[in-house]
């Protein structure tokens, strides 16, 4: 009977997670689909591995937030994003919005999809050996592939929306698309070959 109530259950009210498919085996531990109303954890879930133990979407909205490191500086979105969750959750809200608008599907499940085709499956890092420093290809674990997919789609779609008429959702949105259909106009997608290529030379 529980299972059944829990089958039903939507975040928001809006979208149902007991459909949703991860297809890619390495990150299904690590994506959090627990249906809840209300996606907010007040961050109270602390410990190791603890990012684990939040939904995906609010993962996303956090990112809203703080998207993060580009390039060497530590980027924090300005204007209409304040760090305040309902600012953020809005965006991520109305983006998933247009997503079930453009592409007839649960927008969580292309959500989901963007994630596996935008995260790295390996990148590099710099080794110091006798005084000199050289490049080695490493794995990228699930977690971390996970972090940098929606930090590229937040940051794709910020510098798509910044200082232009198009709108941070409407960007986000389209950053999640094209992503989740593979293609190369996606700033997470053109990250992920980049790193790659870099991996694949440093072999």
């Amino acid at each position: 009977m529980e299972q059944k109530q829990e089958e039903k259950f939507k975040i928001f009210d809006l979208y149902s997670l007991s459909e949703i498919e991860i297809k890619d085996p390495a990150l299904k531990p690590y994506i959090n689909l627990t249906p809840r109303l209300l996606l907010k954890s007040h961050g109270r879930i602390k410990g190791k591995f603890s990012i684990v133990k939040v939904n995906v979407v609010e993962r996303l909205a956090n990112h809203v937030g703080v998207p993060g490191h580009m390039g060497k500086k530590h980027k924090i979105i300005t204007s209409w994003s304040s760090g305040k969750f309902t600012k953020n959750m809005g965006t991520v809200l109305e983006s998933l919005k247009i997503i079930e608008e453009r592409t007839k599907k649960n927008p969580v499940q292309v959500l989901i999809t963007a994630i596996e085709n935008g995260s790295p499956r390996d990148e590099i890092t710099v080794i110091e050996h006798a005084g000199s420093r050289y490049p080695q290809a490493v794995d990228c674990s699930p977690m971390r592939r996970i972090n940098l997919a929606l930090r590229w789609f937040v940051q794709g779609a910020y510098a798509k929306a910044f200082g232009k008429k198009k709108k941070m959702a409407d960007t986000l949105a389209n950053e999640i698309i094209l992503a989740s259909n593979g293609s190369m106009d996606s700033y997470a997608m053109v990250k992920k070959n980049e790193g790659e290529k870099q991996a694949d030379s440093a072999r």
